[in-house]
């Protein structure tokens, strides 16, 4: 296309945005490539077609960079990949040249950037020897955004979208390697389940956000020093949602140090003749939902439809109430999802357990609550966690026999640290948990307690017939009193009849309807308050709904942030860490033959909570096995 008199239009910013937004692409570009746009980004122009980033290397780099795209998609989703020479794009327009229909390019020497401009031509005889890749971009989705009554703040503030570089390294290939790239959009917090419903189905230009929340979990600090484009101010209510970026190819030609390369300049992208595709789709596994998993800092999940309604499931499956307690009324919907969720992001792990209600026997534990603590255990390594036990001083020994046998059996793969805490002082609690008792540096990112004693209001231990079990319980519950101050600390409480440390959550609900509640109850609350028929249930849904998640596509790829290659697609690795009848029938006679007893009668039994292993409990294991497998 030749420059035309036509289009020597002169308006104010806004106006010209408002009407490059209807213009086809191909007038778009040729306004580019006669230099009179104004506007410093392309976002809002020839609204609803795909828009792409633009990488231009040497021949001789381009296999290397087309499999560090493939390995990268999220950032990198390929659109194109032109011949050496070739200035045009026939897949993604009718009449176009990159070396002149881009706003504004970058250049690179030796991997640095040695400036701006506003041609390629004068490279011609450079670029006859390049290799010029069109990747997708953000801009893209845009339109379908707004259509949904969704504010894209970029737009409405007439700036840049903003772009950070991540702490998140991108899968190497050959000699490109670099961290992500991201794009932040402020969006309402009511509108974010739309907003990823609508951009999950389109791959080509990013698909579903990378994370949702707090910018700290991706290593940015400061919202309005960005690396590329412009702050983009929040509203009242907006939650920052992150997309991968294209600008990552920028990174990544950085890092190969190319004699010559160029890219698009951030924003500045080329406009193709493709009109964006909606396909959202009706499938349930395909289908992305949005929760919370932390309010200190913000930090929202996905997971599939599908996924979410099996965890729903198991949640039902554990919550029948074989000692007819009334847990019904302390249940709590999706509990164990949004708690299963939050052990999936985090790295390190406590957990705690052990309820001394038989005082009068050595030692006084209960056949509840170490296998269920097990099972978690199990799956978070098998995850690769770090994963601690925190328990009395005064059951270090009797935990070393149940966690070594644990390991002698193949259940646990490797060791589990075995803690015990003291107070000496008011700040034991967060020098326990903190490096050096600084909270900006917590050493575990989620606590669990699993049918672990908790205090009531009047500072006492109680079992479940009323009896004060004080004397045999250190205080870890101040370890989730402190918690709920350190950012970043998220806590989960795992019980079957309300006076478990966590349980606090639902207190009210116990003092009403668990008999002995109004004193028995725990006071300390946790974030998620996973009730079931037996706490063991409870720890066997856990590690149920850790497998389902890490082999769900959305929240697999959302916990990669895109970058890397799924870890489904292999072969089922975390399969043999589920628990099993075989599995919890030799745990529970290795409990016994510590002489550890059934809660409810006290018998040195192949019992838990009165109740029989056979049958009532290995029912309960393959009935959650079912609805997981």
């Amino acid at each position: 296309m030749e420059c035309s008199t036509e289009m020597n239009f002169q308006v104010p910013d806004m106006i010209c945005l408002r009407r490059l937004s209807t213009l086809a692409p191909i007038t778009v570009r040729g306004l580019i490539r006669c230099n009179k746009i104004a506007l410093r980004n392309t976002s809002g122009m020839s609204s609803g077609y795909n828009q792409a980033n633009i990488v231009i290397l040497h021949k001789a780099l381009a296999d290397d960079f087309e499999k560090f795209c493939k390995a990268n998609s999220g950032p990198l989703p390929l659109l194109y990949r032109s011949a050496p020479g070739e200035w045009k794009c026939p897949p993604l327009s009718k009449d176009s040249d990159i070396r002149t229909d881009c706003l504004q390019y970058r250049k690179y020497e030796n991997g640095v950037f040695s400036g701006n401009l506003n041609s390629l031509e004068g490279y011609t005889e450079q670029m006859r020897d390049m290799v010029t890749f069109y990747l997708g971009c953000s801009f893209s989705f845009e339109n379908a955004v707004q259509q949904h009554g969704i504010p894209v703040r970029n737009v409405e503030q007439q700036c840049n979208v903003s772009m950070y570089r991540t702490a998140v390294p991108c899968f190497g290939m050959g000699s490109f390697s670099c961290n992500l790239v991201v794009t932040m959009r402020p969006v309402p917090q009511d509108k974010l389940n739309t907003v990823v419903k609508i951009t999950h189905p389109m791959k080509e230009c990013h698909g579903a956000p990378v994370h949702i929340g707090c910018p700290g979990f991706l290593g940015i600090k400061d919202l309005q020093k960005t690396d590329y484009g412009d702050p983009v101010q929040l509203h009242p209510g907006d939650i920052p949602v992150f997309w991968a970026c294209g600008v990552t190819g920028a990174e990544a030609v950085s890092s190969c140090k190319s004699s010559l390369a160029f890219t698009h300049s951030p924003g500045c992208m080329f406009i193709s003749d493709i009109k964006i595709e909606k396909t959202a789709s009706t499938q349930v596994s395909e289908t992305p939902k949005v929760l919370p998993i932390s309010s200190n800092p913000p930090h929202y999940s996905l997971v599939s439809q599908q996924t979410a309604e099996q965890i729903g499931e198991l949640e039902n499956a554990i919550a029948v109430d074989p000692g007819s307690r009334g847990i019904k009324h302390l249940l709590t919907k999706d509990e164990l999802l949004k708690s299963s969720l939050s052990l999936s992001h985090a790295k390190s792990i406590l957990i705690t357990t052990g309820f001394p209600t038989h005082f009068q026997h050595q030692p006084p534990e209960e056949t509840d609550g170490h296998p269920g603590a097990i099972a978690i255990v199990a799956m978070l390594q098998a995850l690769g966690k770090q994963v601690a036990i925190v328990t009395d001083e005064r059951a270090i020994e009797l935990n070393k026999a149940i966690f070594g046998g644990a390991i002698d059996q193949g259940i646990l793969k490797h060791n589990v640290p075995l803690l015990h805490y003291k107070e000496g002082n008011a700040d034991s609690a967060l020098n326990f948990l903190c490096e050096n008792g600084d909270p900006a540096k917590p050493r575990f990112d989620h606590l669990v307690a699993i049918e672990r004693s908790g205090r009531a209001s009047d500072g006492n231990y109680y079992n479940a017939r009323k009896i004060n079990i004080k004397h045999l319980v250190d205080p870890i519950d101040n370890l989730f009193l402190a918690a709920q101050n350190i950012e970043g600390i998220t806590t989960t409480g795992i019980g079957d009849g309300g006076n478990e440390l966590g349980m606090g959550k639902v207190k009210e609900a116990v003092k009403k309807h668990i008999t002995n509640g109004d004193t028995i109850a725990c006071d300390i609350a946790a974030d998620f308050a996973i009730v079931a028929g037996v706490s063991n249930w409870g720890g066997y849904a856990v590690a149920c709904a850790l497998y389902l998640l890490n082999n769900c596509e959305i929240h697999e790829r959302y916990l990669r942030k895109g970058v890397g290659f799924p870890r489904f697609t292999e072969e089922n690795y975390l399969a043999s860490s589920l628990p099993a009848v075989k599995k919890e029938e030799n745990l529970l006679s290795l409990l016994v033959a510590q002489g550890v007893r059934s809660g409810k009668t006290g018998n040195l039994a192949m019992e838990v909570d009165g109740l029989p292993f056979y049958n009532t409990h290995s029912e309960m294991i393959q009935r959650l096995l079912a609805i997981t497998m």
